[in-house]
């Protein structure tokens, strides 16, 4: 294979999405026969303590023939999460006031004798 045929097997068509420390490729590339297929790539930064940095990839390779069932399972996964969580972003790195759940305490003041102020509800005990 040619030094541009190489060339036009990496540059089928990618895209990017940088997510704060991560970046994602989207990359079509081609099989030997032709055919075309889905990489997938997570590159995280990493920087040590002297200043110099240094990237762990992640890839995934994904044929047409699982395309549907890996739609079908990541869209049935974001579902689960946004009804579960929504879609705000919880996490100490997203939120500068972010607070850990601590344990429901056990004489938790009900809705109906509190003075108009809010009481923190853990779904999880319901």
């Amino acid at each position: 294979m040619s030094e541009r045929d190489l060339m036009d097997q990496e540059e089928i068509h990618s895209k990017v999405l940088r997510a704060g420390r991560r970046t994602y490729f989207f990359d079509v590339r081609s099989t030997k026969a032709g055919d075309y297929y889905l990489t997938i790539t997570e590159s995280k930064k990493f920087t040590h303590e002297d200043g110099s940095f240094h990237y762990k990839k992640h890839k995934i390779y994904l044929y047409k023939e699982d395309f549907e069932a890996f739609k079908e399972n990541v869209e049935e996964m974001m579902e689960f999460i946004i009804n579960e969580k929504g879609t705000e972003v919880i996490s100490e790195r997203h939120q500068k006031d972010f607070k850990k759940e601590e344990p429901a305490a056990t004489n938790a003041t009900s809705p109906e004798t509190s003075s108009g102020s809010f009481t923190d509800v853990s779904f999880d005990d319901i």
